[in-house]
């Protein structure tokens, strides 16, 4: 039997012609798979720095004589910077947090008695701290929280000669505690940083406190006089965190 060899134009009169690109079924499209999106995590110790303003609400309230009578009030305001740190857990949105901050201040404010126009009762806060928790609600990398917990200020009050300044009693440096509540927004900018701004109002206790004469005006050792002082305080700064360990 003689071999036939078979042309491809042979094939193609037969009707039996290979198989072209164009036959071939076409390769099914694949999706490329989604990026996955980082999710910030809040958890960790973290440490940072603030800075800002502040305002002390002080009305004095002589009580010598028995009964109390207005002396006045004046705000003591200024600048304040300090540091904080902390350790924040996370469950799913929801942030827990503790902290300590100790601030440095420079409040200061005055007024002359309005009954006693001669004198003026003069207010500085030098430093204050808070020690509080903090619940929150993070959005990936935004977190808002409520904070609040117990506060303490470094105080100084003085008793003044209206115009000169000339002090006329003995200073009173007290440290005071009390209450504080705040609210707070914060941005994770990159893994392990954070800035945010936060304001606290601390309600502090009132407290009755002795001026007793310096010579200059009246005998040494007299009573010049005995003031109750109500304290609260308005703090306004931004912050910078560093948290501590992995993203």
């Amino acid at each position: 039997m003689k071999k036939v060899l078979l042309t491809t134009t042979a094939l193609i009169a037969l009707g039996i012609a290979p198989a072209t690109a164009a036959d071939l079924a076409a390769r099914p499209y694949t999706k490329a798979p989604a990026m996955a999106v980082a999710v910030y995590n809040w958890s960790g110790f973290y440490a940072g720095v603030n800075g800002g303003w502040g305002s002390s609400r002080n009305r004095w309230d002589e009580t010598s004589l028995g009964i109390a009578f207005s002396e006045g009030s004046h705000d003591a305001t200024g600048g304040t910077v300090g540091g904080q740190i902390g350790y924040r857990w996370q469950a799913a949105s929801w942030v827990f947090g503790v902290e300590a901050q100790g601030n440095w201040a420079d409040f200061h404010g005055s007024n002359a008695i309005p009954l006693l126009p001669a004198f003026t009762n003069d207010t500085r806060v030098d430093a204050f701290g808070l020690f509080t928790g903090q619940v929150g609600y993070a959005a990936n990398n935004v977190l808002f929280y409520l904070k609040g917990g117990a506060a303490v200020t470094s105080d100084r009050y003085r008793v003044l000669a209206t115009g000169t300044g000339v002090q006329l009693a003995n200073s009173v440096d007290d440290t005071r505690w009390g209450g504080v509540v705040g609210v707070g927004l914060e941005y994770g900018f990159a893994p392990n940083w954070s800035a945010g701004i936060e304001y606290n109002h601390m309600f502090m206790q009132d407290k009755t406190y002795n001026f007793v004469s310096n010579g200059v005006v009246f005998p040494a050792g007299t009573l010049v006089a005995q003031s109750r002082i109500r304290q609260d305080v308005d703090i306004v700064t931004a912050r910078i965190n560093y948290k501590f360990g992995g993203y």
